[in-house]
């Protein structure tokens, strides 16, 4: 009888989360013929059909949902369609959507027999007005119809498990509010796709993607984009919402609204003054139309007018300018004084905002009153004093700008896929620079730096290192080949170390990287070794090449990471370089937070686009800017621990990333400083990985896509991040219906959760007393390779990269099995801690009557 109350309640139960999930367990497709994909937006649905001229495979978001995606093909004759699913095989794509042929069915069904037993991965969709299954209906996924199906079409699509994609067409406008077609379709059991004839949108279907998109004006021209105030500053607090920033020149003219359609805001961060004001206002108010918010950030972009703020509900009146006239704070919301509190200034702007939320207002000895930040029906502005204030070559935060830019924009509060955790631990990674391989040792002249990098570091703490050289350092055909052979026996003593991996700090460590031309880069901006000259492929994969050669061989591990050199700084052909050669890459950022200087704006993003690629950001800064460019204090490392500090509460922001260079070996102090940092760090709650692991991680955190519904939430593209964050310690997923949730860690005001291997999960959340009779993960400094949950069991298999500490919630109807057992076991109330002494590989069995 207890078997059969079991399965009741397991049906139960099944029913429920079907119910629960709805929709977001259809099956859904879009079709997006644009140049600039967007893959949060795509990657929730099972079919994603492209053009392939406007696609490119080497960006991480094609890796990441490439088994979702479909390229168009188009063909007249056999041979035709044979070179093109070659060619487009070669590319990359491994699926296709027979969109429009003269060839008949059969002709066109043996070339795809022919190629799918070639190439047996690849998958079809057809185009039902051109080209009709046949025989081989096996060989389809779906098909894609632009008029209505007749019941017995669909039954017998249905019967041969074959999809079928429904599109309907009409406006931009109409997209958003037209639901009874869709639902129409979806009682039907067919995938509806409501779009544009254009396919240059993106279309509603069976789920629709959440917007995570900020649109950010610039002024490139002004600056490199690593250099100005809204990325340096702006990103961060945006992608701590969950949100992605995509920088975009104002120069190359405003871009057409319907195109604007699936940015979830517009953030207006210009240095210097748009020309074109009056155009600037009108793309504003049309915004608006379409339900698109606008924030300016600093200013408005041009001198203030009354008659240009009047189309925004701003008065601009006429005030005392005199800096005799005295004004006073007559009302002040919370989110103003974030660090700083605001300053009266002169700067004569008194606006009067209508239908507004004020922000700031002053007023002055004549009663005269001026709004400087407000939230507004188009959107919102915070200009001047109330933005930031610049004190030392500082900026502060005056305004709160998570709250700021979250109210503006009426931002949709996210589950956060967060680079900073897994698993509830903190990410440990750490990583040299090769600078200073050849340095003499201070306190012992006959050593190199290396030597006691190896064996005071990097012997002593058994966490994972990424080790990085410089090509024209160590090489016999660099600078020091009188040291070469030396050096080099010391490389490979590092990387035969199991907890060591290598890197390339490049060959000539070019010191701008701003200063490449048509591929060149004159000496001056880089080392000088003899007889070299300069190309991206030497510098990068040639490098990596002969490092690789010093690893031993049957060592797994190898070189696929590049740090980058001198500014940190490098252009779009050196960073599309790295992705289409496979390389890996890191550095670059500005993250020095610490007590003397405790600014948000010291946080630097997690990386930066140039392009379809990412630069990815170190989680903090070297030993070279805390000691003052190794000029002293050479103890200065230590304070690197206040930015970890400072990093990880009240909010968590970065991961902790133990960043220096080989030359940190040479001196007592700053050797001394390294062992300060290492000793706190794996005293911390961590998971210790290498750096060529973080930064697919970080990677992901542009590519997720989110769709929910209620409290319902889809989350696809989780390849290498598997944790989510909830900005709220009293709300988490229900377990008791969530099959690929691992568990989940609360901490201080954020609830982290625990993602199994897979790559895309479905959930509810609801508060937390709905898990009290659940086991679950709590933490672990190890991730799971493996992760089952069925009925009344779960298994998960531990694999990491030192001794594993793993504690669970384990409730009294629950028993936890270890294999092998662990060294110590702890317990307390609920919580059960596993803690092994040496071995970093477990299988963990939990049984619930």
């Amino acid at each position: 009888m207890k078997h059969l109350c079991s399965s009741k309640l397991l049906l139960l139960l099944l029913l429920v989360s079907t119910t629960l999930f709805a929709s977001l367990t259809d099956k859904s497709a879009t079709i997006f013929y644009g140049k600039h994909i967007s893959y949060s937006m795509v990657g929730i649905h099972d079919y994603i059909i492209v053009k392939p001229e406007n696609i490119n495979t080497f960006s991480h978001g094609y890796s990441v949902y490439k088994k979702k995606i479909y390229a168009r093909l188009n063909f007249s004759n056999a041979r035709t369609l044979q070179l093109k699913l070659e060619k487009l095989y070669k590319n990359n794509f491994y699926n296709f959507y027979i969109e429009e042929t003269i060839l008949s069915t059969q002709e066109t069904e043996k070339i795809l027999l022919r190629f799918h037993k070639k190439h047996p991965e690849t998958h079809f969709i057809a185009n039902l007005a051109t080209h009709l299954p046949y025989k081989n209906h096996q060989l389809y996924d779906a098909v894609v119809s632009y008029t209505p199906i007749m019941p017995k079409q669909i039954l017998n699509f249905h019967t041969k498990k074959i999809d079928i994609i429904q599109v309907l067409f009409t406006t931009a406008d109409e997209i958003e509010i037209k639901n009874d077609e869709v639902d129409k379709l979806k009682s039907k059991h067919i995938i509806p796709l409501l779009t544009t004839r254009g396919f240059d949108l993106y279309g509603k279907s069976s789920k629709t993607a959440i917007k995570r998109e900020i649109f950010t004006l610039i002024n490139e021209e002004t600056h490199d984009r690593t250099l100005l105030s809204a990325h340096q500053i702006g990103a961060m607090p945006i992608e701590y919402l969950g949100y992605i920033q995509k920088l975009y020149d104002i120069n190359k003219g405003l871009p057409e609204i319907d195109h604007m359609r699936h940015f979830a805001g517009v953030i207006v961060w210009l240095s210097k003054d748009y020309k074109h004001p009056a155009k600037l206002i009108n793309w504003v108010l049309q915004l608006k139309k379409i339900g698109i918010k606008v924030a300016f950030a600093n200013s408005f972009g041009f001198s203030a007018d009354a008659m240009l703020l009047k189309p925004l509900d701003l008065d601009l009146v006429n005030g005392n300018e005199s800096p005799e006239n005295k004004k006073t704070i007559v009302q002040q919301d919370k989110i103003i004084g974030f660090e700083i509190s605001p300053t009266i200034g002169d700067n004569g702007l008194y606006i009067q905002p209508v239908n507004s939320k004020p922000l700031l207002t002053y007023r002055d000895r004549d009663g005269i009153k001026s709004t400087l930040a407000a939230i507004t029906s188009w959107g919102g502005y915070a200009i001047s004093e109330t933005f930031t204030i610049e004190i030392n070559d500082e900026n502060l935060w005056v305004i709160n700008p998570f709250e700021f830019f979250a109210q503006a924009l009426r931002l949709k509060k996210l589950l956060v896929p967060d680079q900073t955790t897994e698993n509830g631990s903190r990410f440990l990674f750490t990583h040299i620079d090769g600078d200073g391989m050849v340095s003499r040792v201070d306190f012992n002249p006959e050593l190199f730096s290396g030597d006691t990098i190896l064996n005071k570091i990097l012997k002593v703490y058994k966490i994972p290192h990424s080790v990085s050289l410089i090509g024209a350092e160590v090489f016999s055909n660099g600078l020091y080949p009188e040291f070469s052979k030396e050096v080099l026996k010391i490389s490979r003593k590092m990387y035969a170390l199991d907890n060591v991996e290598a890197a390339s700090h490049t060959f000539t460590h070019p010191f701008f990287w701003g200063k490449i031309e048509n591929g060149k880069l004159s000496e001056k901006y880089r080392l000088k070794p003899k007889k070299y000259t300069f190309s991206l492929y030497n510098e990068l994969s040639a490098n990596l090449n002969s490092i690789n050669k010093l690893v031993p061989q049957g060592i797994k591990r190898k070189a696929t990471t590049v740090f980058w050199s001198g500014d940190c700084s490098p252009r779009l052909p050196a960073l599309e370089y790295t992705y289409k050669h496979d390389i890996l890459n890191i550095n670059g950022g500005y993250t020095i937070i610490n007590n003397s200087n405790p600014w948000l704006t010291l946080v630097a993003p997690i990386g930066l686009e140039r392009g379809d690629y990412y630069q990815i950001y170190t989680g903090a800064q070297n030993e070279n800017v805390f000691t003052n460019d190794w000029l002293g204090p050479f103890w200065g490392f230590k304070r690197v621990v206040q930015t970890f500090k400072l990093t990880n509460s009240p909010r968590r922001l970065k991961p902790i990333d133990i960043y220096y260079h080989l030359y940190s070996g040479s001196k007592t102090a700053s050797l001394n400083a390294l062992k300060y940092v290492f000793n706190w760090a794996i005293s911390q709650e961590v998971m210790p990985i290498f750096t060529s692991e973080y930064i697919p991680k970080a990677m992901d955190f542009f590519t997720v896509s989110l769709a929910n519904e209620k409290n319902t939430w889809l989350v696809s593209g989780m390849y290498d991040l598997k944790t989510l964050r909830i900005e709220n310690k009293n709300v988490e997923p229900i377990l008791q219906t969530s099959s690929s949730v691992m568990g989940i860690k609360h901490f201080e005001n954020h609830t982290y959760i625990h993602l199994s291997p897979k790559n895309e999960h479905i959930f509810s959340i609801s508060r937390n007393d709905k898990n009290r009779k659940e086991a679950y993960l709590i933490t672990s400094n190890a991730k799971v390779t493996q992760f089952s949950k069925k009925d009344n069991r779960q298994q998960l298999y531990f694999q990491g990269n030192v001794a594993l500490k793993l504690k669970f919630h384990i409730p009294q109807n629950c028993h936890i099995e270890a294999i092998p057992r662990a060294s110590e076991v702890v317990k307390q109330k609920y919580e059960v801690q596993l803690i092994y002494h040496k071995l970093k590989k477990a299988t963990i069995n939990v049984l619930c009557r």
